[in-house]
C-alpha cells in the first residue's frame, strides 16, 4: 500500500501591520462616539423638563433644534478633556457611572461653548458658524436667538442640578461654572470695546490687551474649566484645610492659562500664515479687525511709515487692503517672532508642569499627575490646523 502524502503547509500571508495613526484615529472616533451618547440622554432630560413645566409641544421642538443644531457640531474638545481628565487624574479606566458623570460635565462646557457662540456671533454680525448659518441667521429664528443663548446657559445648571445635587462638591461645581461664565463675559467685553467690526482704531491695540481678552475670553472657560470640573469630581477640594497642603486649582490656574495663550496666538498666528487647505477655512482676522496676536506684535515693530500702512488698511473687507497688511507682517518678521514665541512657551509651560507636585487627593482617589497638563500641550504644540 502506498503511503499517504503528506498535505503541503499553507502558506499563511502576514497580516499587513495597521499603521499606529489609523489606530489613533479609530480610537479618536470611538471615544467621541462613546462622548455623543450622553449628548442625547443630557438632551432628553432637558426637553423632559420642559415637559413637566407644561411647555407646548411647538416650543419643545424648537428647543430641541435650537440644541441640536448649536451645542453638538464642533469638535467636542473641551468635553473630551473632562472625560479625559477624570481618567488621567484616576490613573484607570472609568467605571460606567464615572464615565457617565464626567461626561455629562463635559457636555456642560459644551453647553457654555454653544451659549457663547450664539451671542457672539449677534454680537458679530457674522454669518457662518461650523460650516453652516449662524443660529440667529437661520429662518425663523432671528433675534430670539438672544433668548435661546440664555436657555442654553440655563441648561448648564439644569443638568448639573439632576446629576450632582447630592454630591459633596455641587456648591463648588456651580460657583466655579458661574466664576468661569462671568471672567469669559468679561473678556468679551474687553474685546469688542476694543475692536467694533464697524470702526477701526489700532491705538487702542496693544499686546497687554490682547493677552487680557485671551486670557478671560478664551484660556479660562477652554483650559482650565475642564481641568478644574476634573478635580472636583475625583475629590481636590477647593480649601485649603493645612497650610501646607497645596493648591490644586492655583497649581492648574497657573499652567492652564499660559496654555490656552499659547493656544489662540496659535490660532492667530494660523489665521495669516495658514493655507485654506491646511487650516479648513479662510484666514480673516486682518479683514475683520480682529485684536490678533499678528497685529499687535506688527505694531510694536512697525516703523512709522509700515504703521501708516497699517492704519489704512487693517480692517478693511478688500484683498488687496488685506494683502497690504501681509507684507507689513513679513517685512516686521511677525514669522519669526512666532517661532520664537511658540519654543519659549513650550520650555516655559514644561518647567510649570515639571514642577507640579504629584500628590494624592485627600479622599485618596486619585493623584494630581503632570500627565493631566502634558497631554493639552502635546496636542496642541507645533499644531497646524
Amino acid at each position: 500500500m502506498a503511503p499517504v502524502a503528506a498535505s503541503p503547509t499553507p502558506i499563511v500571508a502576514p497580516l499587513p501591520a495597521v499603521p499606529s495613526a489609523t489606530v489613533a484615529k479609530d480610537k479618536k472616533a470611538a471615544a467621541r462616539k462613546r462622548f455623543e451618547a450622553v449628548y442625547t440622554v443630557v438632551r432628553d432630560d432637558l426637553l423632559a423638563d420642559f415637559r413637566k413645566h407644561n411647555m407646548p409641544e411647538e416650543a419643545i421642538e424648537y428647543y430641541r433644534r435650537s440644541m441640536d443644531y448649536n451645542v453638538p457640531g464642533g469638535k467636542l474638545n473641551r468635553g473630551l478633556s473632562v472625560v479625559d481628565s477624570v481618567a488621567i487624574l484616576k490613573g484607570r479606566e472609568l467605571t460606567e457611572a464615572e464615565y457617565f458623570k464626567a461626561a455629562v460635565l463635559g457636555w456642560s462646557v459644551e453647553w457654555l461653548q454653544a451659549y457663547f457662540l450664539v451671542s457672539d456671533d449677534i454680537m458679530d454680525s457674522s454669518f457662518t458658524r461650523r460650516g453652516q448659518p449662524c443660529w440667529y441667521r437661520v429662518e425663523g429664528v432671528g433675534l430670539m436667538a438672544v433668548n435661546d443663548a440664555l436657555l442654553l446657559e440655563g441648561a448648564i445648571f439644569q443638568m448639573i442640578r439632576k446629576h450632582f445635587r447630592k454630591d459633596s462638591y455641587y456648591v463648588d461645581l456651580l460657583d466655579l461654572m458661574h466664576e468661569v461664565s462671568y471672567q469669559t463675559e468679561m473678556g468679551q467685553l474687553v474685546d469688542l470695546i476694543t475692536a467694533p467690526e464697524d470702526r477701526v482704531d489700532l491705538s487702542k491695540f496693544n499686546l497687554s490687551r490682547h493677552r487680557t481678552i485671551v486670557l478671560y475670553k478664551t484660556a479660562v472657560y477652554s483650559f482650565y474649566l475642564p481641568v478644574a470640573l476634573a478635580l472636583l469630581v475625583c475629590g481636590f477640594p477647593v480649601e485649603k484645610k493645612n497650610e501646607s497642603d497645596p493648591d490644586y486649582y492655583k497649581l492648574a490656574l497657573d499652567i492652564l492659562l499660559p496654555l490656552g495663550e499659547y493656544f489662540q496666538i496659535q490660532d492667530d498666528y494660523l489665521d495669516y500664515a495658514g493655507t485654506p487647505e491646511q487650516i479648513g477655512k479662510i484666514g480673516t482676522d486682518i479683514l475683520d479687525n480682529k485684536c490678533s496676536w499678528c497685529i499687535n506684535s506688527a505694531l510694536a515693530r512697525a516703523t512709522p511709515t509700515q504703521r501708516a500702512i497699517l492704519d489704512a488698511n487693517y480692517g478693511r473687507k478688500d484683498s488687496a487692503a488685506e494683502a497690504r497688511v501681509k507684507q507689513v507682517f513679513h517685512e516686521v518678521g511677525v514669522d519669526e517672532q512666532y517661532a520664537q514665541y511658540e519654543a519659549d512657551s513650550y520650555a516655559r509651560i514644561n518647567a510649570l508642569i515639571d514642577a507640579v507636585p504629584e500628590v494624592r487627593s485627600p479622599c485618596g482617589e486619585a493623584v494630581l499627575r503632570r500627565s493631566v497638563f502634558r497631554v493639552f500641550l502635546e496636542k496642541i504644540y507645533k499644531r497646524t490646523k
